[in-house]
């Protein structure tokens, strides 16, 4: 039986009259429908005869008009000879080409008489073309699939042509049928003389796909001319509007081929002519978006320097009399020590102090923590923020801290001439800093002092508590050493960026007296807390370490060189529930809790503590072991942050100094290169293996400096 689409128009597509598919929608619907498509091509396959479609002739004669498609757009021609199945056809363009006669799209019944001249017949077939053309602006695809799509089966090119028009059929009919189906695929499957209808979420799919598609072909014009404009203006305005082109350049450059915009990024770049390995970049920093030491980085890792707003409204500030709670029966009133804090000139989080005494012939020495946990709840935003952070950051030119400020510089920072609460850990010492006794407890205590490392350096001869603290910090480290402690000797290298954008580039000394004291004291109450921890069998966040693969240096220390290689045959730190030794400190036993406003393993070992003093609830395993996989990722991220941040600004001050000679120190040879270390910079390099010269590892030289690229990361050198 005919249909006539004519009398069907209530019966638009069904899925409009249901309602509009949400796009979120359609990958599910896209795979739920892939199979069922793919059962109803081979059933409506198997069901049909198919037919020729109107004006097939075998015996194609001069005059027959043809159709075939070219570069996605239909011809029309008309056949001057054929030979072989190669026809030669006049096309509606007024070319004589070749075809094969297996390769056309239509074959129409109608002829034109070869007779009237190359002019006349161009003529004609542009008139036909021009009538199939307005046939089918009468074809309804959208009406003829609402009829036909329930049906799920091939139609051939007469019945579709006979369901869009009425009365006698022609070739020009079948043309602007076939003509209207290859232009839109939304609704049918298109195979030249036949097609099936989808189902309607197929139609939907292909509908997102398309609109998809138009926005990203629409997003390459706007943002390729945009380009184009923003790199000849001096002083390129950013439109609002442009943010997601702005967007699509950040993560080209950032991400490369793993950037989920890297096609229409390339083909952006491509059409506005940027160059794509630092046109991006230039182009960033151009519109002011970047600036030319852009910390890439931090794009990368998704690391912010602020806190959410939600992070900021969760943060209580109690009345100082919180702060200043008096002695409960928990927590011990040490306001009457002598307490100090040891810290770096730009210092503003205090987190730890000591406090020292002499008794018989050694010491009883303090060392307090600032009680974090008192003010954060575990499991409010600030706490969750904190944990997916890690960590603090410190950088040249930038700190990122876990906390937010009134935490840290605050409400939990130990500061001069106020009273603060603090988790102690005081030890008893003979002469020889040996431990006898231990205890770990809830304080109050009084900064009395808060000293630089510099001038505690400085007055560390004539201070009594300080040269008490630098005494049992010398012996501290002996015994350790003694245990088979590896003791690195290299220098702490510190770039500073100053209001001016200059640069300073200096060593620290890590062995100096006041940075000795606060990190064998550190050392000194993490290890006794672990033992706290081991001694209660209570589970925490232990660090352990492996012997080295070998040992370079002994207790005496030992060469540049031999520091420097020693650090690559450490093993590599192990986070755990059990305590293990930790052979490169030489101890039994450790865990970190001296840093609670600057890292998060040290706030969770802290709340155990608490736990242990009946201040809080201790922690679960399987809530330990979520902390531990959730802080990993992030703390590789900081290491590399920090590492590569430092190369970078060290770097940059070379850039300042190509053609200067430097000391090198040769590390070892490889296949093409020697491996040398800047030790005045404490950097790595290459040196061309045909330099002129035949070295060895720790042979000292002189290089010149050839190039420096801070941005790409490259130096090169040549034998002075």
């Amino acid at each position: 039986m005919k249909l006539n689409i004519k009398d069907t128009k209530t019966t638009r597509i069904l899925f409009r009259t249901q309602g509009a598919i949400d796009l979120s929608e359609l990958a599910f619907i896209a795979n739920r429908e892939n199979s069922k498509s793919q059962n109803d091509l081979r059933r409506g396959q198997s069901s049909l005869t198919l037919v020729h479609p109107i004006g097939i002739d075998r015996n194609m004669d001069s005059g027959t008009i043809v159709e075939y498609i070219d570069r996605k757009q239909i011809v029309c021609a008309v056949v001057l000879g054929r030979k072989n199945q190669k026809l030669r056809m006049l096309t509606e363009h007024n070319r004589e080409i070749g075809h094969a006669e297996k390769r056309l799209a239509h074959i129409a019944r109608e002829r034109l008489d070869p007779g009237i001249g190359r002019d006349a017949l161009v003529s004609s077939l542009q008139n036909t073309v021009e009538t199939r053309k307005q046939l089918q602006k009468q074809i309804d695809i959208e009406a003829l699939w609402g009829v036909l799509h329930e049906e799920a089966a091939w139609i051939d090119l007469d019945a579709m042509a006979g369901h869009s028009f009425d009365g006698k059929l022609s070739s020009d009919h079948t043309s602007a049928v076939m003509r209207a189906l290859f232009e839109d695929r939304l609704y049918f499957k298109f195979d030249t003389h036949r097609f099936f209808p989808h189902s309607p979420e197929r139609v939907a799919q292909i509908a997102a796909q398309a609109a998809q598609e138009a926005k990203k072909a629409h997003t390459i014009e706007e943002g390729s001319a945009w380009i184009r404009a923003a790199l000849e203006a001096q002083r390129p305005p950013v439109p609002s509007d442009k943010e997601e082109i702005i967007e699509i350049l950040k993560s080209f450059y950032l991400f490369q081929k793993d950037s989920p915009h890297y096609d229409i990024g390339r083909e952006i770049l491509a059409r506005s002519g940027l160059e794509p390995n630092d046109g991006p970049f230039n182009l960033l920093v151009k519109l002011g978006i970047w600036n030319q030491d852009e910390n890439l980085n931090l794009h990368r890792f998704g690391i912010s320097d602020s806190f959410p707003p939600e992070v900021m409204a969760a943060i209580h500030q109690p009345g100082s009399e919180k702060k200043k709670t008096r002695p409960d029966g928990k927590r011990q009133d040490l306001t009457h020590l002598s307490t100090i804090t040891i810290d770096g000139q730009g210092t503003l989080d205090f987190d730890d102090a000591i406090s020292i005494e002499p008794e018989g012939d050694g010491f009883r020495i303090w060392i307090h923590i600032t009680d974090v946990a008192h003010f954060l709840k575990k499991g409010d935003a600030v706490d969750e923020e904190a944990l997916a952070r890690a960590s603090s950051i410190y950088m040249p030119d930038k700190r990122i801290p876990m906390l937010p400020q009134p935490l840290t510089e605050d409400l939990c920072s130990l500061k001069e001439g106020q009273d603060s609460l603090a988790i102690s850990i005081m030890a008893c010492l003979d002469r020889s800093a040996r431990v006898l006794e231990y205890e770990i407890f809830p304080s109050i205590i009084h900064v009395d002092r808060q000293m630089t490392y510099f001038h505690a350096n400085l007055m560390v001869d004539q201070d009594p508590e300080l040269a008490a603290v630098y005494e049992v910090a010398k012996k501290c480290r002996q015994l350790r050493l003694n245990a088979g402690a590896i003791q690195l000797d290299l220098p702490e290298m510190n770039a500073w960026i100053d209001s001016n954008r200059e640069i300073s580039v200096t060593q620290i000394n890590r062995e100096s007296p006041s940075r000795l004291m606060v990190s064998e004291c550190m050392i000194l109450a993490n290890w006794l807390a672990g033992r706290f921890f081991r001694s209660h069998s209570q589970s925490t966040v232990y660090r352990a370490q492996m012997e080295p693969r070998r040992r370079l240096i002994d207790k005496d220390g030992g060469t540049l060189y031999q520091n420097w290689m020693q650090r690559r045959l450490l093993s590599r730190v192990i986070i755990g529930f059990e305590p293990e030794p930790h052979a490169g400190l030489g101890l039994d036993v450790y865990v970190t809790q001296t840093s609670p406003l600057r890292k998060y393993f040290d706030l969770a070992t802290q709340r155990q503590l608490r736990g242990l003093l009946g201040l809080e609830t201790l922690y679960s395993d399987e809530e330990l072991r979520f902390i531990i996989q959730t802080v990993e990722q992030p703390m590789s991220y900081i290491a590399v942050l920090q590492r590569e941040r430092l190369r970078y600004w060290i770097l940059r001050y070379l850039e300042r100094h190509v053609g200067q000679k430097e000391e090198a120190m040769v590390l070892e040879k490889r296949r093409q290169r020697y491996i040398v270390l800047l030790t005045k910079y404490m950097i790595e390099c290459s040196l061309p293996l045909n330099c002129g010269a035949d070295l060895k590892p720790e042979d000292t030289i002189l290089v010149k400096l050839e190039r420096v690229n801070a941005r790409s990361d490259t130096i090169g050198v040549s034998l002075a």
